[in-house]
């Protein structure tokens, strides 16, 4: 089943040209799903899991693999499904997301298959705010479902929102005249709630948008009004992966063009490594941070909010 995961090195070239690969699972139902390749370390079948005690009751147990102790999350309980019962016919799919290596129990690999972000669509309005889906596709005329892994993991081990009280009280005094402006982009509610948290806490008014689509059609629609957007918006803080468009691709058409190159931008994704660093260079980002430390987020912030009000010291 590793075996599968080979080649991810090439897979470099999908990015930065809103392709991304997927790779295809089952939980407790007929029902595929999909998580990027790129947030997957391995894939292999379930190995003996150890209980945690007191531990919650997604997360089915402990497995060492490579040397290391994972936590294993029943991704199917997750979602508010039936749980795995019989682990012998399970996999579990490892994974890196938000500075930590996670597993994530599934009751089959299907395959991998390379798409455009294009095809990745918001879920249907009709869903509703407590769905667990961060986008859908399709293959093939059936349906597969993107989870918001981020907001699992958060409703099960908590997500801490709080910026330490010394970076509020000096950031928020230093932007108290000049309360700063930013456009977010984030498919995952729980993220966008998380960066809009943050920044309230150190003074910074957020405008926010699901997507790289959105974040462009938001910024063009300034430009239709007359606005001039790098003194409308002191940045843009916006996720890689999003359907529709990502965050490499958005960057990339935000630097050509002319009314809107200017924008200083960070992208902040649970993607991590030097990869992402490589790829900030290679589309023109400002920077980039992995997710979520309220107090790095903060840190990142201000240091490009510094830059802008020296650009720009008559923005509103």
């Amino acid at each position: 089943m590793a075996s599968m995961m080979d080649g991810v090195d090439q897979r470099t070239q999908l990015v930065g040209h809103n392709r991304l690969e997927l790779l295809l699972f089952r939980l407790d139902s007929k029902q595929l799903y999909g998580i990027n390749v790129f947030k997957v370390k391995e894939a292999i079948p379930c190995p003996p899991l150890t209980k945690l005690p007191h531990s919650h009751p997604v997360i089915s147990g402990a497995a060492h693999i490579r040397g290391h102790a994972i936590s294993i999350f029943d991704l199917a309980r997750g979602i508010g499904g039936t749980p795995v019962e019989d682990l012998n016919k399970s996999f579990v799919i490892i994974t890196e997301y938000n500075r930590s290596i996670q597993g994530f129990l599934v009751r089959d690999i299907v395959r991998i298959i390379n798409t455009s972000w294009a095809d990745i669509l918001p879920p249907p309005t009709a869903s509703g705010r407590n769905n667990y889906m961060t986008a859908i596709t399709k293959l093939d005329g059936e349906l597969i479902q993107i989870i918001d892994v981020e907001k699992v993991m958060a409703e099960v081990i908590g997500a801490d929102e709080m910026v330490s009280d010394e970076l509020v009280d000096d950031f928020a005094a230093k932007n108290a005249e000049q309360r700063p402006h930013i456009l977010v982009a984030d498919d995952s509610s729980v993220a966008r709630n998380q960066v809009k948290r943050a920044m309230e806490q150190i003074g910074v008014d957020t405008t926010i948008v699901r997507d790289g689509k959105e974040a462009l059609e938001q910024l063009q629609a300034w430009v239709e009004e007359g606005i001039d957007v790098k003194n409308h918006i002191s940045m843009l803080i916006s996720d890689i992966e999003m359907p529709e468009m990502d965050g490499y691709t958005l960057t990339t058409e935000i630097r050509k063009d002319p009314n809107l190159q200017d924008i200083k931008i960070l992208l902040h994704s649970s993607m991590s490594g030097t990869f992402n660093n490589n790829m900030v260079d290679k589309v023109g980002a400002d920077k980039f941070i992995p997710k979520f430390s309220p107090d790095d987020l903060a840190i990142a912030v201000q240091e490009l909010l510094e830059e802008w009000k020296v650009e720009h010291p008559n923005a509103l």
